[in-house]
């Protein structure tokens, strides 16, 4: 199954995404309001009514799966291949760090970066976690059955204000910077080794396979259990594979005007453009 949030005349209103195309789901504004109703797969499934065919859906249709998630944790240096780039060592615990609603946005809206953090901007495709049921310190078993599904999340770095200091954060929640969807996924739909790649303006950059991971997802979602609550709606971005900017040799970042197009097979793709704005 594929659910999606979508917006119409100022709100937003949440999907099935079909064969057909996108059916809406009554009475829920997003994938988030959904997944807080413990019936929501059920809710979903029974769903019925006009298919809107998906190649007349705008690209600035697609909202953020999650709006306004409760929470949007992410995990740092969490593939091999990156870790090797990156010259570090595979860590023994996850590497937390968070970011906020604000940075969150939809699958084809405009990456805005502010102009005094425009010369260092990265990209980083993940894959994210959706939670779907409460869970609080769980085994890695219970973990794998909370979570809802899958989704897309571009991790835009600003690396100079991440490396400022030892915490990450500031180079990670700028405003209007961090696509998320288009789609959330639900397991059967994601291959264990589904491909996971990031295109500018057409040049492959990154290209890697979810497997890669050194922690994967019920492992992820039962390690930050031990330390708070997951609720439905939360999202956990588990990390991004080899081939970013900021690794490369000499280094490579985002510009005005440039396409970054992420997609994870199985899940979808981000399409959106730099702006530099504000």
């Amino acid at each position: 199954m594929k659910l999606a949030t979508l917006r119409r005349d100022g709100a937003t209103f949440t999907v099935r995404i079909d064969p057909e195309g996108a059916v809406e789901i009554s009475g829920f504004a997003d994938v988030g309001a959904l997944l807080a109703d413990p019936a929501w797969r059920e809710i979903a499934t029974r769903a019925t009514g006009h298919a809107t065919p998906l190649e007349v859906i705008d690209s600035d249709a697609w909202a953020p799966i999650i709006p306004q998630p409760r929470k949007i944790i992410c995990v740092g240096v969490n593939y091999r291949a990156h870790i090797a780039e990156m010259g570090r060592e595979v860590p023994d615990y996850p590497t937390l760090f968070t970011k906020y609603p604000e940075a969150l946005i939809g699958a084809g809206d405009p990456i805005i970066v502010a102009p005094y953090a425009a010369d260092f901007v990265d990209w980083e495709a993940e894959l994210a976690i959706v939670i779907g049921t409460r869970v609080r310190r769980a085994s890695e078993q219970d973990a794998a059955a909370a979570i809802a599904g899958y989704t897309v999340l571009n991790d835009v770095s600003m690396r100079d204000w991440q490396n400022r200091t030892l915490q990450w954060l500031p180079g990670k929640s700028f405003e209007h910077t961090t696509p998320v969807g288009p789609v959330l996924a639900t397991a059967d739909e994601v291959p264990a080794s589904a491909r996971i790649t990031t295109e500018v303006d057409g040049e492959l950059l990154q290209d890697g396979r979810i497997d890669d991971l050194v922690f994967g997802p019920a492992a992820i979602v039962a390690y930050i259990s031990q330390i708070f609550p997951l609720d439905p709606g939360d999202i956990i971005a588990t990390g991004t594979p080899g081939g970013v900017g900021h690794a490369r040799t000499p280094p490579r970042y985002l510009s005005e005007g440039q396409e970054v197009v992420t997609t994870i097979e199985g899940i979808g793709s981000l399409r959106n453009v730099v702006v530099v704005s504000g």
